[in-house]
């Protein structure tokens, strides 16, 4: 839902060969998979099930394919969000989605924010910590400690990205994220390449 084209660009623009599908055949051929996305979880997740796209993301999850979620496409990742009443995710990460605790500031948080990291990944090689990365939201996930990855502050502190094995988040967009965003989509880009049946990353 919504900035799949804007991500494909972004992702070409590294040297990533991009097919924007829900078809199950192209994305079981996929070295990795992204799932971007804008908008309401609930109807997201209606959409997922829809394609059968929630099996089949699970299924290359457990085949060790890396998978990227983007905005909303992180948040899909956990196992709930209490979005519009409430929904169930796709369970890939532990932990839920809940409502920014702004302390007063405008919701939705819309601009930059620097990004701390929590630890080491190689999804944010040569990205410094402090780093600001731009943001379109109004909640944000609660991952399990162990899974943290990154978080900013808007009012309060807040996750903004997330890793699990095979499975990297991130609440910001990379894609209208500068400099910074591009090495981070050409990070996920080189982890899809070494994982098993990946093609080799393009020299940059």
């Amino acid at each position: 839902m919504g900035n799949l084209r804007s991500v494909e660009k972004a992702l070409e623009r590294v040297g990533a060969s991009v097919a924007i599908s829900s078809d199950h055949g192209v994305a079981r051929a996929a070295a990795g998979i992204v799932l971007p996305g804008v908008g309401a979880f609930p109807r997201a997740m209606e959409r997922v099930r829809e394609l059968g796209l929630d099996e089949l993301i699970a299924e290359r999850q457990a085949a060790g394919v890396p998978l990227l979620g983007i905005c909303l496409g992180l948040q899909l990742l956990f196992e709930s969000s209490e979005e519009l009443g409430g929904a169930a995710g796709l369970g890939l990460l532990p932990g839920d989605v809940a409502g920014l605790e702004a302390d007063g500031l405008k919701v939705p948080h819309i601009g930059w924010a620097e990004v701390r990291w929590r630890r080491e990944s190689p999804l944010t090689e040569g990205i410094g910590d402090g780093t600001p990365f731009y943001f379109v939201h109004s909640l944000a996930p609660r991952p399990a400690e162990p899974d943290l990855l990154g978080d900013a502050v808007y009012g309060s502190s807040f996750a903004c990205a997330a890793e699990h094995g095979n499975v990297y988040g991130v609440q910001f967009h990379p894609e209208k994220s500068s400099a910074a965003g591009l090495r981070l989509l050409s990070n996920f880009a080189r982890i899809c390449a070494a994982a098993p049946g990946g093609v080799p990353a393009p020299a940059r």
